[in-house]
C-alpha cells in the first residue's frame, strides 16, 4: 500500500453542507450513553419509520465509537449512519465519514458538483434545495494526502473513486482518524474526510442556503437571511 504522511491539525470552522429537510437534532442528542438506545427502541420500535430513517446503519457502527447525550450528536452519527450508495472518496457503501471544507467557498463548490451530478441521474433540472451549513472544530491527526504525485493524482481522480477507496479502507483498517485531501471541484481548496465520529467536535449551524437549477447544470446559489438554526 502507498504510504502518506501524518500531520497533526488544529482547525476551527470547518464546513459542512447537509440537506435542511435532515433535522438538526435526533434521538441521539438525548441519550446518555449507547446502552439508553434500547429503551428508545423498545417503546419506538425499530418499525418506526422515522426511527429507522434516522439511525441508518447506526447498528453496524461499535457502540464504543458512537456520539450520544450532546447536541448535534444525531447529526454527527447521520454522516456516518447514511453513506451515498457506492461510497464517495474515502468512504464507501456500508460507512460513511464526515467531509468537511476549509471555507465555505470549497464547501459550496464541492457541494453544488454532487448535488448536480445526482440531477443528472434523474435528467431533471428545475429543482430548489435548502441546504443547512455545520461549522465543526477538529484536532487530532490525519494522514495528509495533498500534493502532486501519481498516488495522490489517483486519490484524487475526478471520475473514480476505486483506488481512493481502497486506500481509505487500508488506513481506517489500520486504525487511522481520517484522510486531508486537496478540493477536487475548487482549486486550491482543502478538505478533510473523518473516519472517527468522536473526532467531530462542537459542531453547530452557521448559516442556509439555497441552491436553484433553472433548465440548466449550474445551480444560482442564494445565502438565505432570517433562517432559524
Amino acid at each position: 500500500m502507498d504510504t502518506f504522511p501524518q500531520v497533526r491539525i488544529r482547525w476551527t470552522a470547518m464546513c459542512r453542507l447537509v440537506p435542511s429537510r435532515y433535522p438538526s437534532v435526533g434521538v441521539l442528542d438525548g441519550i446518555a450513553s449507547p446502552a439508553d438506545l434500547d429503551a428508545v427502541l423498545e417503546v419506538e420500535a425499530w418499525t418506526n419509520d422515522r426511527l429507522s430513517t434516522e439511525l441508518g446503519i447506526l447498528s453496524t457502527i461499535p457502540q464504543d465509537e458512537w456520539v450520544t447525550g450532546e447536541p448535534m450528536a444525531s447529526v454527527v452519527m447521520a454522516a456516518f449512519c447514511h453513506p451515498r450508495p457506492g461510497g464517495a472518496r474515502f468512504s464507501w457503501p456500508d460507512r460513511g465519514a464526515w467531509y468537511a471544507a476549509r471555507t465555505e467557498e470549497t464547501a459550496l463548490a464541492e457541494s453544488t458538483f454532487h448535488r448536480t451530478r445526482e440531477l443528472e441521474e434523474i435528467g431533471h433540472f428545475d429543482v430548489r434545495v435548502q441546504m443547512r451549513l455545520y461549522h465543526a472544530d477538529f484536532a487530532a491527526v490525519f494522514h495528509d494526502v495533498r500534493g502532486n504525485g501519481p498516488a495522490r493524482a489517483r486519490l484524487h481522480d475526478p471520475d473514480s473513486y476505486v483506488y481512493s477507496q481502497q486506500i481509505a479502507r487500508g488506513l481506517f483498517d489500520a486504525g487511522a482518524n481520517g484522510i486531508v485531501y486537496d478540493s477536487v471541484r475548487h482549486k486550491g481548496g482543502t478538505c478533510l474526510a473523518c473516519f472517527r465520529p468522536r473526532l467531530v467536535k462542537k459542531v453547530r449551524v452557521a448559516a442556509h442556503y439555497e441552491y436553484a437549477w433553472n433548465g440548466g447544470k449550474t445551480p444560482a446559489v442564494r445565502r438565505l437571511v432570517g433562517r432559524g438554526h
